[in-house]
């Protein structure tokens, strides 16, 4: 596996492993199979491992420091603080106060087992309260030796810049891939111009991207996605339509659905790194392969043409997660 370089000289695999998904959102997980998929990721040179407290919730950061416990100097662990949930998993909303910030890290810190979190992101931006603030506190948790680099999620071009301005930002993570396009709209730009690496998140599309939507990772009762416009009735139909598209191109390359989204967002620069989340080992073995796939700029063209940003129908979120997008 090759390495990627994020900002302030963060090296990481040029392809990440979402933990998500092994905790909640996706149905059922397996904590055994789960492990055993962080561990082969290891093995195979994907070192750069995402999680965050919401997940779960807090039952994910438990997860993936079990399955490094004995191997932590292999990972580059990033988790994320922003997202306020209670014990019961309910959504209490957005919080950026600096003493939640320095909260959330000790918190983590002792959930994942670790000493120090390689890099650790503001989940979503708290529009109540001055990014200047919050990133004054995640600031000093680097000062303390506690966070070794400092990210920030699905924020707008304006934020990014004062939270850089403040303490330098390692990266942005947000969602890519060929049916999300919206960061080529500045913020990829943005983030070149000051030397932020870009990480991103669902490149297959939430699994829409791989031709199995529906049972690729499960879309039992805890199935998030069936909330979301693009899953949902005639959206769902429409798109199915795109994938279809993809198909053709698949064929004739000799490759997966979920392979050519990959390697598409893999072409988009050195400083872009997706992090595809699975919980099986299957589909983690399918995505590796993706980083040997190589694209032309006429094939990548053609999988732009197969997918216009203008074809696909319904919001990626729902309407109250969309409010907490680009802030």
């Amino acid at each position: 596996m090759e390495h990627r370089t994020l900002g302030q000289g963060l090296a990481v695999s040029a392809q990440g492993l979402g933990c998500m998904g092994m905790s909640e959102f996706y149905g059922v997980g397996d904590d055994d199979e789960s492990i055993a998929t962080i561990h082969l990721a290891l093995d195979r040179g994907v070192n750069f491992l995402d999680t965050a407290d919401m997940y779960g919730p807090f039952t994910n950061e438990r997860l993936v420091g079990r399955a490094i416990a004995r191997r932590r100097d292999e990972v580059v662990l990033a988790t994320k603080f922003g997202n306020q949930r209670a014990e019961d998993g309910s959504f209490l909303g957005v919080n950026g106060r600096p003493e939640y910030v320095r909260q959330c890290c000790e918190d983590s810190l002792a959930r994942l087992g670790v000493d120090v979190i390689d890099l650790y992101y503001q989940h979503r931006v708290d529009r109540t309260v001055p990014v200047e603030e919050t990133w004054g506190a995640m600031g000093s948790l680097v000062e303390a030796g506690k966070v070794r680099h400092l990210g920030i999620s699905e924020a707008s071009v304006a934020t990014i810049e004062r939270a850089h301005a403040v303490h330098p930002v390692t990266a942005l993570q947000s969602e890519y891939s060929l049916w999300t396009r919206d960061p080529e709209d500045g913020v990829l730009d943005a983030c070149r111009r000051l030397g932020i690496g870009f990480v991103a998140y669902s490149p297959l599309g939430r699994g829409f991207l791989t031709g199995e939507s529906g049972n690729r990772e499960g879309t039992g009762e805890g199935d998030f996605r069936k909330r979301h416009p693009r899953f949902s009735g005639e959206a769902y139909e429409e798109n199915l339509k795109l994938v279809a598209n993809l198909e053709t191109i698949a064929l004739e390359k000799g490759s997966t659905i979920a392979q050519l989204a990959l390697a598409w967002v893999l072409s988009r620069g050195d400083d872009v790194v997706p992090i595809p989340g699975t919980k099986r080992r299957k589909w983690l073995e399918e995505n590796i392969a993706a980083s040997d796939l190589v694209l032309s700029d006429a094939e990548c063209a053609a999988l732009e043409a197969a997918v216009p940003r203008a074809a696909v129908v319904g919001d990626r979120y729902h309407a109250a997660g969309m409010t907490t997008i680009n802030a």
